[in-house]
């Protein structure tokens, strides 16, 4: 069987697939007009965790959603049923379509059923899983949902946007750790590329901001606890006394469709999602191996994908984790598939404005590319006052840079169990 459909899928002629639509929420602002106006000012999302009480925690400080309005998406009733990653991914997906001016309550039924969701997570409702456990051995159980179960499993996310929206397309999550993103918008794309879907709803949401998550991060020491009384300085990237990662949070989604139905339709399109490429070290549940082989295969197979060479790239989207090792093996990497143009590449690590929000991480990312492509403004990496001897490259420091026509980018993601996945995509005119 697997067989014939590799044979059959030859026949396909693939169809090419562009963003129309972008929606966010998070730690730098509501909306992705307020997103990158933060992300062009060198914001910082850091701030001290205001959601729990860490009196007597070592971990004190968090990138976490503020001013957001909860109600408007979800009242508290049904708040009390899901995850916190709802209403955030709810009020995302809802500026996305917006954005692409679909109005769902007009779609016939036939364009319902060929309009699917796939979103990326790392966590899911593993916060909310830990707030029903908390009413239960507290002798609290009638707060609990009943509807703990289903809202505790990632795959109930998705369905929340295809019953809002009305959507009977695939209804999908992809939860491969930090790369969760980077690969629901690849999936995504490829049921649009084949035919399968002619719309999707593709990106990533997480929240893993609570205290059993924390400290669970903290068991691992990869956390930082050296900036809790400067927070807005703790996510540095790159830079020589970097000490580890900050939890963030947020949703950031985008609408998917073919490249004919958007010039159809006159939609405004803000990037061609050209190539995609995933490999993964097989070497450690954390850790990336340290030749950095492995990452930079997948950003080659996505230029390949891409029919790009490396000199073509005119910014790349960094992991920047803010962790010793993780930086020091990307930038290893970016050398190994990018050679001498490495050092010529304009790069950015959004996670120092946002902190890290885990399986979102790549849709954040991808976020941030689209400032690059659309305004030719590359984000800065804040904080990278000074750069580790290890870490040479041009990661745009503190200050972000107009660059002259960014046509093609590469958004790159690093996940735990040493998996690696990277999106080619070219700017929305660039046709």
């Amino acid at each position: 069987m697997l067989e014939v459909a590799i044979m059959f899928s030859s026949f396909v002629k693939p169809r090419r697939v562009c963003i129309t639509g972008f929606g966010c929420v998070t730690p730098i602002g509501i909306g992705h007009k307020n997103f990158w106006e933060s992300l062009r000012n060198g914001v910082s999302g850091v701030r001290q965790i205001e959601s729990f009480d860490v009196t007597d925690s070592k971990i004190k400080i968090a990138a976490e959603v503020k001013d957001f309005d909860w109600e408007a998406e979800l009242n508290a009733k049904d708040r009390k049923h899901v995850p916190r990653t709802v209403p955030l991914a709810l009020a995302a997906a809802r500026e996305a379509v917006k954005d692409a001016e679909i109005k769902t309550d007009k779609l016939s039924l036939s364009e319902r059923q060929n309009f699917g969701v796939v979103l990326g997570t790392g966590g899911g409702g593993l916060a909310f899983t830990e707030q029903q456990y908390k009413y239960w051995f507290t002798g609290e159980d009638k707060k609990a949902s009943v509807y703990t179960i289903p809202a505790s499993t990632h795959g109930g996310l998705s369905s929340e946007l295809s019953m809002f929206f009305g959507l009977h397309g695939l209804s999908h999550i992809v939860s491969t750790g930090c790369t969760s993103s980077t690969d629901a918008i690849a999936y995504a794309a490829h049921h649009v590329a084949l035919g399968k879907q002619d719309f999707m709803l593709a990106g990533g949401v997480d929240a893993p901001i609570a205290r059993g998550i924390l400290e669970g991060f903290n068991l691992m020491t990869v956390l930082t606890n050296d900036w809790n009384d400067e927070p807005y300085r703790a996510s540095r990237p790159f830079s020589k006394d970097r000490s580890g990662i900050v939890l963030g949070e947020g949703a950031w989604i985008f609408v998917l469709e073919t490249l004919e139905n958007a010039l159809k339709r006159n939609a405004k399109i803000y990037a061609e999602i050209s190539g995609y490429g995933s490999t993964c070290d097989a070497y450690h549940r954390v850790r990336l191996e340290e030749n950095g082989v492995e990452p930079a295969r997948a950003m080659s197979l996505a230029m390949q994908d891409a029919a790009v060479s490396p000199e073509q790239i005119d910014y790349i989207n960094l992991h920047g984790t803010s962790t010793q090792l993780n930086d020091r093996i990307e930038t290893q990497a970016i050398k190994n598939a990018f050679g001498e143009h490495a050092y010529k590449v304009s790069m950015s690590a959004t996670k120092s404005q946002i902190g890290h929000p885990q399986g979102a991480s790549g849709a954040a990312g991808i976020g941030a590319t689209l400032l690059a492509l659309n305004e030719d403004i590359v984000a800065p990496t804040i904080n990278l006052d000074f750069p580790d001897l290890d870490c040479d490259l041009d990661y745009t420091p503190n200050e972000a840079k107009e660059k002259a026509d960014v046509k093609i980018a590469l958004c790159n993601c690093i996940g735990f169990g040493s998996k690696n996945s990277a999106l080619v995509l070219r700017k929305g005119n660039n046709f």
